[in-house]
């Protein structure tokens, strides 16, 4: 079934008056909104660094835009406009082809003509990522993966059954968003809808190389800094993420019973353990039934209170099975490397991963 979207406008101050649902409106065109997104990508995502419009591949055709994630990831995003859907998909398929190839080099001369023409401060692709993902784009690798995402006005059945096909079947890291316009007086609104959750299709980009089946171990990136101290961590029994949902959504994942394995980025594995409940504000947490705000920790955690719940520092529970100082963290060439909080990686350096962690370790199975 085609999803739909609505909008109704309640009273605040009169509880009983019924709500009053807005007129949808129609965009002037699909053009109109592949402009509003250049002017703001955060109305798709926030937590992507657009880096091309109307992209020119080596066959001739145009990519309608490019996108970067904080892993280097590209994001192929295509709009339906007037294809019909099996078009609109073997197009951002054929696309995908093409940006599979790309060097580093292609990639960050894309930028620097995006950022041309649209007159961006940031005039490299460097200064850009650092500031958008406050990470330098060498501790990435760019392009090893990618994803495609479809964007509509309107979300027709057809192209959901293919898109649902492609990724629960076969496992094609695509999905689809669709925006509807609403109008209230002299007021007009845009609505967003996703196909299926970012966070599932984001667990299924294409990645480049030899791929497995997921061993059913979590890795874990634990971004230590001024709001995050592994050794809180380690002492209190959590794992943490925070500053934008694009880091601490993947921390819903986690279940009661899974075990994560924990790196440190730029540091190395620092620990791994059992995960023991869901997803929670940190200012919120309990230790042995004392809150973590009362112990004595080196962050000051009261004031994280104050965070809107999208900017809050998120915790999930772990009971440690092995830990280590950031000072005796393990690392050496070959070991598996991600920027997401959490995820399930099906590469064969994960395996590799774990197997290695276990035997330095002493971890049994």
């Amino acid at each position: 079934m085609a999803i739909q979207q609505g909008i109704w406008r309640i009273n605040a101050n009169n509880v009983t008056s019924a709500p009053l649902r807005l007129q949808t409106a129609r965009l002037d065109d699909e053009n109109q909104l592949e402009e509003l997104i250049v002017q703001d990508v955060s109305i798709i995502n926030a937590d992507w660094l657009l880096i091309g419009r109307q992209v020119r591949t080596s066959f001739d055709k145009r990519i309608d835009l490019l996108a970067l994630d904080a892993n280097g990831s590209v994001i192929i995003i295509e709009l339906k406009r007037d294809k019909t859907p099996r078009d609109v998909v073997a197009q951002a398929i054929d696309y995908a082809s093409w940006v599979e190839t790309l060097e580093d080099n292609q990639l960050v001369d894309c930028y620097v003509d995006f950022a041309t023409r649209h007159k961006l401060s940031e005039q490299s692709l460097d200064l850009a990522f650092k500031a958008k993902f406050g990470l330098s784009l060498a501790d990435v690798t760019l392009n090893d993966s990618h994803q495609m995402v479809i964007v509509a006005s309107e979300l027709d059945a057809s192209t959901e059954r293919i898109i649902t096909y492609l990724n629960d079947r076969h496992g094609v890291g695509i999905n689809a968003v669709f925006f509807s316009a609403f109008t209230d007086g002299n007021n007009r609104y845009l609505s967003r809808a996703w196909m299926i959750d970012p966070q599932e299709t984001q667990q299924l980009v294409s990645t480049r190389g030899a791929r497995e089946p997921w061993n059913g171990e979590f890795y874990v990136s634990f971004g230590e800094n001024e709001e995050r101290n592994w050794d809180d961590a380690r002492e209190h029994g959590y794992i943490s993420a925070g500053g934008g949902q694009w880091y601490s959504n993947t921390l819903n994942m986690l279940a009661e019973g899974d075990r994560v394995w924990v790196n440190i980025p730029k540091t190395g594995y620092v620990g791994v353990g059992i995960v023991t409940d869901e997803r929670q504000r940190i200012d919120t947490l309990c230790v042995n039934g004392q809150p973590l705000t009362s112990l004595t920790t080196k962050i000051d955690y009261i004031d994280f209170a104050e965070e809107t719940d999208e900017l809050a520092e998120y915790a999930v529970p772990v009971k440690w099975i092995f830990t280590v100082p950031a000072t005796n963290a393990f690392s050496e060439t070959g070991l598996f490397g991600n920027q997401n909080t959490v995820c399930k990686p099906t590469t064969t350096k994960w395996r590799h991963t774990v197997e290695r962690l276990k035997t330095t370790w002493k971890i049994e199975s």
